[in-house]
């Protein structure tokens, strides 16, 4: 942290503070703490995704908690979902690691610019269908879905719920049961990303605890707005703020 002026602290400590709101209330959010560190740091790509990718590990262990408090991941059909997402994310995760250490950062720039405006065009579309109630998809698709996601979530350094909660969402899910499924699948990706940054030394531990801290209460608050509020305005206001951050991170990359 040494160098960064304290109105970039303050910012990274807010954007964090909005990250955990956004995991647990619509599941996108983890991206702002990469876009946080990409934007106001002098990390490299490895160090931006490592950094970002630890602080998810006790985010996806808050966000677990929670929603088997709150009963959705105690349903069988939610539980099993999240399991095949696990399970697939072993796989996805270090080829996401790897994928990293192969682009420059300005190609990373681009490149999580493009993500972040896909990402809000997930939250847009998102919707659940006719009355299903509940949290179990194909296995195929789930383990599919968990692959995947994990791939760009290790590049990127963040978590499953910030793309995992749209797909899953879309293919038909309640939005609780695919915000419980997609917790406890973010924490296989954290940790196994974790492993992954850390054997290559890509982690600055002094910001992942200034962002970290304030995102696990973020998470907290999420998740009762989550079950006491409408999430329109919030998923509004999230869209807004990945849409008008995009272009800013493609170039500034």
């Amino acid at each position: 942290m040494a160098g960064l002026e304290p109105w970039v602290l303050a910012g990274l400590v807010l954007l964090a503070l909005a990250a955990g709101v956004g995991i647990t209330a619509v599941g996108p959010g983890g991206v702002l703490i990469t876009v946080g560190l990409f934007a106001f740091t002098d990390l490299s790509p490895a160090q931006v995704a490592g950094t970002a990718i630890v602080t998810n590990v006790a985010t996806g262990l808050l966000g677990t908690a929670v929603y088997t408090r709150s009963g959705q991941l105690r349903e069988p059909a939610t539980r099993r979902t999240a399991a095949l997402l696990a399970a697939a994310a072993l796989v996805g995760t270090p080829l996401g690691v790897l994928a990293n250490g192969l682009v420059t950062g300005r190609v990373f720039g681009v490149l999580l610019g493009v993500f972040i405006a896909l990402v809000a065009v997930l939250v847009l579309w998102r919707r659940p269908r006719d009355g299903r109630t509940t949290g179990e998809i194909g296995w195929p698709v789930a383990a599919a879905v968990g692959a995947g996601v994990a791939v760009v979530g290790a590049m990127f350094g963040v978590g499953g719920p910030l793309l995992s909660v749209p797909l899953l969402v879309a293919l038909g899910m309640p939005v609780l049961p695919a915000l419980a499924a997609a917790q406890a699948q973010s924490v296989v990706i954290a940790a196994a990303g974790t492993i992954g940054y850390v054997a290559a030394g890509a982690v600055d531990w002094h910001l992942a605890a200034l962002m970290g801290v304030p995102e696990l209460a973020g998470v907290l608050a999420g998740w009762m707005i989550a079950r006491a509020v409408p999430a329109t305005a919030l998923k509004a206001a999230l869209v807004v703020s990945l849409l008008a951050l995009a272009p800013y991170v493609a170039l500034h990359g």
